[in-house]
């Protein structure tokens, strides 16, 4: 890929997205609200989905919807030939009930506690904006509503269902938005990592049960399966390079026995494991394995273990994301761009379209008026307040990135 760090960082010398998304401010709010008031867990979001369509009608896209999921894949053909970039908005809430006493919260018993009403709105907000300028647009914007983004994996069903191949070009670019506390209407992204990826690890101890007063006869996995949970935390910290961190976070432990005079049959222990790199991930399927087969073998016992990385870590393309930087400066102002010193140890299927396209993941910080960001209620909270009167710079930010490296691609092929 060629660099883009050495082209203009404006659209054309016509479009001021900034300006015109500003005058779509109350429609942009209230679609929102809506959004927030009536929210949907998982891939099936049926209400949020046609609350989608509406808005995006009349805008003259191409709409697929999904079959697994209540996906939409809406594709803006410029009046110009050319490749395609891709904006993503993830629909899908929470099964959190909301106190925020806000006068549109939800009473349904889920919340948008990660901000997902607001990155959908932004893209609708995007897709009006770039409609409104389709003859000067050289090539395709595919505008992703995906629901079932926390912990169903919406973005992979999507790929599988043809996102990626929907324009019928090449897409050159992804770019995603999410909103998080701190400092309101600054852009914060970094080159390289930005999320970690997660998995699901599950170990169980086979031993042999009987009766409590008499250890000495049965083989007790629950000492084997505590010896392995402190074991985890030893090979995090000498098996990693602390310039990659690994977090592996034991957060269930079970046995097959009721009683309490009984030693049980099995153990089990859950736990999160999130990791910044490829490199890392794959240490964790050799060591994580290895360890907890060992210290069983050792005490006359087995260990089943099952890791399973549901999300591969979330990694900016360092050439779009520099230029990402740059533009996002140019429309905004500098002071509202910032780069993030670390990456998040959260994890973000937006990692799935990033291991196919180059792209960069983006925060957008939008800590209300009043509240000191430094303690604001951080994402997934029941008592997270985003501001939506960011959502026209968050509009503007993703037309004018899609339009710009639009605009590049066609003076690269001249």
């Amino acid at each position: 890929m060629a660099s883009t760090t050495a082209h203009p960082t404006h659209v054309t010398g016509r479009t001021d997205y900034l300006a015109e998304a500003r005058a779509l401010a109350d429609d942009l709010i209230a679609l929102r609200r809506a959004i927030h008031a009536d929210p949907e867990v998982g891939l099936h979001t049926p209400r949020t989905q046609q609350r989608i369509l509406d808005a995006l009608d009349g805008l003259g896209l191409e709409i697929i919807t999904g079959r697994q999921l209540s996906s939409i894949v809406a594709i803006l053909r410029g009046a110009h030939p050319g490749p395609a970039v891709l904006l993503r908005g993830d629909t899908d809430a929470l099964p959190i009930i909301e106190q925020t006493g806000l006068e549109f919260a939800s009473t349904n018993g889920a919340m948008h506690a990660c901000g997902h009403d607001l990155h959908a709105t932004g893209v609708v907000g995007a897709a009006r904006l770039l409609a409104a300028h389709r003859g000067e647009i050289h090539g395709s914007i595919v505008f992703m509503f995906q629901p079932g983004e926390e912990g169903h994996g919406g973005a992979r069903i999507m790929i599988d269902e043809g996102l990626l191949e929907a324009a019928g070009t090449e897409i050159i670019a992804a770019y995603a938005v999410h909103v998080a506390p701190g400092p309101r209407g600054v852009f914060a992204t970094r080159a390289g990592t930005v999320c970690a990826g997660s998995g699901d690890l599950t170990i169980t101890v086979r031993g042999r049960g009987g009766h409590g007063s008499q250890p000495h006869q049965t083989i007790d996995p629950v000492p084997i399966a505590a010896e392995i949970v402190l074991a985890l935390q030893s090979t995090v910290t000498r098996s990693f390079d602390v310039f990659d961190p690994v977090v592996v976070t034991v957060t269930q432990l079970e046995t097959d026995s009721d009683a309490i005079n009984v030693t049980p049959e099995h153990a089990r222990l859950h736990a999160t494991v999130r990791a910044l790199t490829p490199a890392a991930v794959a240490t964790l399927h050799e060591r994580l394995p290895a360890l907890a087969h060992g210290i069983a073998t050792a005490h006359g016992a087995t260990a089943d273990v099952e890791l399973d990385f549901r999300y591969p870590p979330t990694i900016n393309d360092a050439d779009t994301t520099a230029t990402t930087i740059a533009r996002l400066g140019s429309l905004l102002g500098p002071h509202r761009v910032a780069t993030a010193p670390t990456p998040l140890m959260g994890s973000e299927d937006f990692s799935f379209v990033l291991d196919r396209v180059p792209g960069t993941f983006l925060a957008l910080l939008a800590t209300p008026p009043g509240t000191d960001p430094t303690t604001a209620e951080f994402n997934h909270s029941p008592r997270v307040v985003f501001d939506d009167t960011v959502l026209p710079d968050q509009a503007a930010a993703l037309a004018t990135l899609a339009h710009a490296r639009l605009e590049e691609a066609r003076h690269d092929n001249r």
